[in-house]
């Protein structure tokens, strides 16, 4: 079994679709429209601080995919991609905060830092071209896989 060099134009779009759903339920979820007006004030600045965090997260991530699909639509070398198109750290919730909001807020929230670590090690995966460390497990037992089924 041979190891990936690149990532694939499907699993990038497989990704950017679900950021644009999560981008949407995100945009709703901090809407601050007048019915949040009865919150208390900590609760509001919560709301806006990882609202702020959230959304940026979310157009980090969408930044980063889009980057990848310009490269795949040959708008991008991979060498400005390397160069411009890594993906920023994230800045967690803060817990203080989550723990104002109701379950489906904090299950968006988590759900955004999810999608990001993805792409996260997808990224870093990238970076470093596919290089398994040898001492990966995962890696171990697909060659251990891979000598099983060649004997």
């Amino acid at each position: 079994m041979g190891r990936p060099h690149n990532i694939s134009q499907p699993i990038v779009e497989s990704l950017y679709c679900e950021a644009l759903v999560l981008a949407d339920d995100v945009r709703a979820a901090f809407d601050l429209s007048p019915h949040r007006s009865e919150s208390d004030d900590l609760t509001r600045i919560a709301m806006s601080a990882e609202g702020l965090r959230t959304t940026t997260r979310m157009m980090h991530l969408l930044a980063w995919l889009l980057n990848q699909r310009a490269h795949f639509a040959g708008e991008l070398s991979e060498f400005q991609l390397r160069r411009h198109g890594a993906l920023p750290a994230d800045r967690p919730a803060d817990p203080d905060n989550l723990a104002l909001f109701e379950p489906e807020t904090r299950a968006l929230i988590r759900e955004t830092e999810a999608l990001h670590r993805r792409v996260s090690r997808l990224d870093a995966a990238w970076r470093e071209r596919f290089a398994a460390s040898p001492s990966s497990a995962a890696r171990n037992l697909h060659e251990r896989l891979d000598r099983a089924l060649g004997e």
